[in-house]
């Protein structure tokens, strides 16, 4: 054990521009036993990276003991990425015509990258503190090990950062900071060290079940439950192809990923807006125009969206998800440019476009 290390741990990340961090220990927590039967009953939609098993079959995100025996703890890092817009639920009663993008994607800089760089400089500081004191810590080959993540590592992250006392686990699976909110990237750092673990967040949810009572489509089916293939963040980012006709209406105008549970939740009612200068949004981004995305073209959209989350979507997706919100905007403004779009070399818009127009027509 190296006691002193937590405290520099959670010093480096604070210099380095996390909002928190915090130490779990590796262990197979409850939270992770209900993750195969979600799996197994489809819940995950087209999501394949979330079934990958390792060379027994088991999957991967269920056991980091099992994956990665030699990590010991699990240093679990947050950053604030929340500004001083409006929330979608404010703005979507506003210009009709424009659509919204979540607001994690607004930033001039994908997260994934702001938060490995954070990642990195901790990497860097805890091995020069362990040279510094010539500590070798104990693990495999009697060497340090440390692997860094931002969404792409064999662990569910919202449950090492309940351990480790980032915040709690919402009723829409959120994790959730008495502080600071929901605006939360998060960031691990596997380790071999065995650290000094922290105490879970109280859970404060209490009674309120205003998520998921907000949520359009329904997708959060109980408390702390999700089904992904409901949830509109999935459809408008990772679903290909066509959205199912009895979901379509349900997404409103967002054409790419949904904040609705979040902008609900009452922990986010005096949320402060982020310092971090590569969260700030670009305002292109921001209730952009949909007739603008409905008809973007390959080269805009790789320059526009160079860089963002967005580009996950790819440019077919973007523009199904434009024309569904111009279908849902009842805004009769539409109707040439969909006219158009019925016609379009893209099969997934033209019959999207379709649909839209017949609903926009349904309400004359």
């Amino acid at each position: 054990m190296f006691p002193d290390l937590p405290t520099r741990i959670k010093r480096c990340a604070r210099d380095t521009g996390f909002d928190l961090c915090g130490i779990a220990p590796v262990r197979d927590f409850g939270e992770l036993r209900v993750f195969p039967p979600w799996i197994a009953h489809g819940k995950h939609g087209e999501m394949k990276y979330m079934q990958a098993r390792d060379e027994t079959g088991e999957l991967k995100r269920a056991s980091l003991a099992r994956v990665a025996p030699w990590a010991r703890s699990v240093v679990v890092c947050a950053i604030n990425y929340n500004t001083a817009h409006p929330y979608s639920t404010q703005a979507q009663t506003q210009e009709t015509s424009r659509g919204w993008i979540s607001r994690y994607a607004w930033s001039r800089e994908d997260y994934h990258d702001a938060v490995m760089r954070r990642l990195q400089k901790i990497e860097d500081e805890l091995r020069r503190l362990l040279d510094a004191t010539g500590n070798r810590p104990l693990a495999t080959g009697n060497c340090l090990q440390l692997r860094s993540y931002v969404d792409t590592g064999p662990l569910i992250e919202r449950v090492y950062a309940k351990y480790a006392g980032i915040g709690w686990i919402g009723k829409n699976t959120c994790i959730i900071n008495q502080q600071l909110g929901s605006w939360l990237f998060l960031g691990v750092i596997l380790t071999s060290l065995e650290l000094t673990a922290g105490l879970p967040a109280p859970d404060r949810c209490g009674t309120c079940t205003r998520c998921i009572t907000a949520c359009p489509t329904r997708a959060i089916v109980a408390p702390g439950k999700l089904d992904a293939r409901l949830c509109i963040s999935y459809l408008t980012i990772e679903k290909r192809g066509e959205i199912p006709n009895e979901l379509r209406s349900g997404m409103g105008r967002h054409v790419f990923g949904c904040d609705i549970c979040q902008d609900v939740c009452p922990w986010n009612r005096k949320a402060p807006a982020t310092s971090a200068a590569e969260f700030e949004p670009r305002e292109v981004l921001v209730n952009p125009a949909l007739d603008w995305l409905a008809e973007m073209r390959q080269e805009e959209f790789r320059v526009v969206f160079r860089g963002s989350p967005v580009q996950r979507a790819k440019l077919s997706g973007l523009r199904r998800n434009a024309v569904i919100a111009m279908g849902n905007s009842g805004d009769k403004k539409f109707v040439p440019t969909l006219k158009k779009l019925c016609e379009d070399s893209d099969p997934v818009v033209a019959e999207h476009a379709r649909w839209a127009l017949a609903r926009l027509s349904q309400e004359s």
